[in-house]
Parts: C-alpha cells; structure tokens; sequence
C-alpha cells in the first residue's frame, strides 16, 4: 500500500497568512503584503488556497492562504507536511487494465510505479489520431465510433473542461498525488492551490500524451485500438480478456471504460458480472453570451485577472425531481458527444483560456429509471432505455444537429424556429423537449428553470439544446470497498462507468484505490 514520508523546513519558523487581493494581483504585491504582515523581509512562500469572493458585485476579490517560512520569524519550524509514496517491488504478477481515461490511467501508472507488469488498453486511437477523426467529424457529419469526443486516449475527459473539483472528501491523500502526477506531465501549477482549478481540453491533449509516453518508458504497455470484445471467465476468475488482436492473460484486470461504453457493459453483464440500477441524471445543455454571465455574476463584462465567471444553480421542490446545473463550462463549447451511430447528445467543454464568447452547462433533473418506468428495472433494460432516449434526439433531424429550443420559448409552451450564433459545431434544429423527454422531468426542467431565471439575470435569453445524459451512470457495478467485482474475484471496475465516481479527479482516485488494494493482494 502507500506508505507516507515526511518532509520539513529545517531552522525555519513557518506562518499561515490568509490575505485578500484584488483580481488582477501580481506576485510581487502579494510579497509586500507578506512582508508588511510580519514585519520581514527574506521569506519563502507557497500559495495553499485561492478562491474568489465574489458575493459583493462591487468588491470582488481573492481570498489567499499562504504558507510562509523564514528564519527571521520565531517559534519552531515547519510542521511536518505527509504525502505518500508508492513502494516499488519487482513483482511476477500481470495486470491488464481497460480504459486509458482517468481511472484507467492512474490505475495502470499506480500499479507500474509498484513493480506490476501493466498493460493498458485503450478501444480508441491515440490523442493525435482522435483529434484529427473529430475535426473531420464536425467538419463532415460522419462519425468514428472508436474515434470521438468519447472514446480515444485520456477518455471524454480529454475533450471537457478539465475540472480538478471533487465532493469527496476521503480521497486527499490520493488527490495530491493525481495533482502532482498531472503537474509533472505539464499541468499548471496552480490547479494544487486554486479552489476550483481546471486544465482545460487544449491542456489535457499534451498532458495524456505525455504521461502516456511517462507510463511506457517506466516500461508500461500502451495498445490501442484494442477494444475488448469478450472475457474468458472460468469459475468465478478471469484469465483473459479478448481483443481483435488475440487473447491477453493476466492475474488481475481492471475495467475503466467510462459510462459511454454500452457494448462493454452488455457483454460483462451476460457473462454474470452484477451491475445494479441506481439514480442518474437527465436533461439538456443550455447556452449563453459569456458576457450575459459575467453581467449576472460580476455586474461587470469583464473584470481584470478574470478568465469567465460561473454559475451553479440548483432547485428542489416537493413532488418534483430535483434540478441543478452541472459542469459549467465557462467561455467554452458545446459539442457532439454521441459516442456510437445513429444517438445525439451534448456535452460541453473549454479551453484553458476560457476566452469562447459563449457559456454553457448541464441542466439536469436527478431521476431514478424505476421512477420513469413505474417498476423495478435491470440494468440491461435501463441501458436499452437510455440508448432509445439518445436515438430519439438523433431522430429529430436524422443528423448530428442539435433539437434545440430558446428557454423563454419552452417556459411559455413555444417551440423557437429562429436562433442566433451557437458555438455548437452542427445546426440548431427546432425541436418541441415535450416530445422527447420524460413528463416528470419536463415538468421538474420548466419550474427549475424559471427559478433560476429569478436567481440569474438574462438566465431565459440563452438556449437550451441536445440531450444531456451523461452527468452520471444509471447502472453502478456490484463491487467491493477496494472496487473489486462481487462475483468476479481478480475482476476489478472502476472510474465514472462503475457507477462510483464522477468527473477526473473522483475517477482517478478510483482507480488509485482498485489499484492499492491489488497491491495489498499481490504480495
């Protein structure tokens, strides 16, 4: 298991300062703010925590926690700071893991830094490929099912926003590592200190090459185009996986597919590997003028220092399913996520620069299937439901184009046949969300949205387009605390697909966790 070190600052006295900076402050006025506080002059300083205070439209600011040490300053030094490091121990046993997203990268990295032999398998094409299969995509309207915004090297989170956000609070340990390691292969700085730090698309296609290049030279093994098609289980153990390219043994396997893999999940479900229904989400993408947003937000169109404001909004009331917004995409872009033929949904992303002219999140209402379908639903039955649901929004215009209705129109019970600029890559087509999403989640969408017309200004002036399905799964995998298969002893499952994890950080330490606890049985 992971073992933790200590270091220090040996002879020199250490404070915790927390400061407030306006929004466009330079390091050097954050020294002489540190150096005015505690009355020195020669100190060194790390920045712990940054968030912005932005509750008063005419005072927006940064609220800064800085470590600060010196041996001008008295008292003892540096408390120790733990971290952990991965033992290395030349080991005989094999893993195979399948899915090069978040989970299935810092599994297989985890288990290579341990002494395993690792391979890892990814259905898609590498970075360089998949970008240039999705210009042609958007460019053209033919779509690469193993090439896409959802499949490929880095997973769908290579083509997001690249949030670092996670609710989870047991995984700090983990986190750190997940951030050091992503720093290391070329991640700013500042996502170890930033409240809600993000790598952005641009960022994330050099960062998985270069950890994949990290993970090969460490001498892990990296095929792609290598989708898994069977498993050869016998008795309650996997000895294979089968791919196009043959059969591949090993002691222990990993899956980390992600929740867009609907074949995969098909497969390991009728060969006995227990999934379970659980609450997911559904509902549509919205989008804005940027500037509307940073109006609301910041009662200003641009502030200093400032990339694009956010938004996060939610509404509950009784009898009605819950609505919230998800993964704001701040300055960014709406794209066409489907990941098989013949399906149309949404999903959105940013780059770094956050510099689109265009905001958009996820507007969802959280659901159970058993709810929509009035009986207890199998897993097999939720994923045929879910894909029906995606073939409709296809169906609307038979394209890639994306059913679409202004949000003041769908308050008033209109259907909008005109709409101005989009980001999104394909048209705009006209579509009545009556038609083609559930009565419950209609009527929880509608009386959602006018509330949050009343707690962001300009909030019915944006549009609403294409189906959001995939803030979660709908099925989560029947598994141990250590992300093991109940019936399937070597047979591990993990990352947003297992219905345990959402979004980079909750999935990469997911797999961390799998990978720690074959680390613990592998001797």
């Amino acid at each position: 298991m992971l073992t933790s070190h200590k270091s220090s600052t040996i002879g020199r006295a250490r404070r915790v300062l927390d400061i407030k900076l306006p929004t466009d402050f330079t390091a050097e006025e954050l020294k002489r703010k540190i150096a005015k506080k505690l009355g020195i002059k020669e100190f060194s300083y790390t920045i712990e925590k940054q968030s912005l205070d932005a509750r008063e439209k005419g005072n927006i600011y940064w609220n800064i926690r800085v470590g600060v040490s010196s041996a001008a300053l008295p008292g003892p030094g540096a408390l120790p700071h733990e971290t952990f490091s991965i033992p290395y121990k030349k080991r005989d046993q094999k893993v195979v893991v399948v899915g090069s997203g978040p989970a299935g990268f810092f599994a297989a990295y985890t288990l290579l830094l341990a002494g395993f032999e690792v391979t890892l398998l990814e259905q898609g094409p590498d970075v360089d490929t998949r970008v240039k299969d999705i210009a042609s995509f958007e460019r053209t309207g033919e779509l690469v099912e193993n090439s896409n915004y959802a499949f490929g090297e880095g997973g769908a989170g290579t083509f997001s926003d690249g949030k670092l956000t996670s609710r989870t609070k047991s995984i700090s340990r983990e986190r750190e590592f997940i951030f050091d390691i992503y720093i290391k292969g070329g991640a700013p700085e500042e996502i170890a200190y930033l409240a809600h730090p993000h790598l952005g698309s641009d960022n994330l296609r050099k960062i998985v090459k270069r950890l994949r290049q990290d993970f090969m030279e460490k001498g892990g093994q990296f095929l792609f185009d290598a989708k898994v098609e069977n498993i050869d289980l016998v008795n309650g153990k996997m000895r294979a996986v089968e791919t196009a390219a043959g059969k591949i043994a090993a002691q222990y396997f990993i899956f980390a597919v992600g929740h867009s893999s609907y074949d995969t999940y098909r497969m390991l479900m009728r060969k006995g590997v227990p999934f379970r229904v659980k609450p997911f989400a559904i509902g549509c993408r919205v989008e804005h003028a940027q500037e509307l947003i940073n109006l609301a937000q910041w009662g200003q169109a641009s502030l200093p220092g400032l990339k694009a404001a956010e938004y996060r909004l939610t509404f509950q009331k009784p009898n009605l399913l819950p609505v919230y917004s998800f993964c704001m995409c701040p300055g960014g872009k709406v794209v066409p996520a489907a990941a098989y033929k013949g399906a149309n949904i949404v999903n959105g992303m940013s780059n770094y620069s956050r510099n689109s002219v265009f905001g958009n999140a996820a507007v969802v209402a959280g659901v159970h299937i058993n709810e929509l379908l009035n009986k207890e639903s199998e897993p097999l039955e939720a994923l045929e439901w879910l894909q029906r649901l995606e073939e409709r929004f296809f169906q609307v215009s038979n394209s890639y184009a994306a059913p679409a209705c202004k949000i003041g129109d769908f308050l008033s019970g209109k259907v909008s046949a005109v709409f101005s600029k989009s980001s999104y890559p394909f048209a705009l087509a006209p579509a009545d969300f009556n038609e083609l999403l559930p009565v419950k989640v209609i009527e929880s969408l509608k009386e959602g949205m006018k509330d949050f017309c009343r707690k962001l200004r300009g909030f019915e002036e944006g549009v609403m387009l294409g189906l959001e399905s995939k803030t979660s799964s709908l099925v989560q995998a029947v598994r141990d605390k250590g992300g093991r298969s109940d019936a399937v002893q070597n047979l591990y499952i993990s990352g947003e697909g297992s219905g345990y994890a959402g979004g980079i950080v909750s999935s990469a330490a997911d797999g961390v966790k799998a990978a720690l606890d074959i680390i613990s049985k592998g001797g």
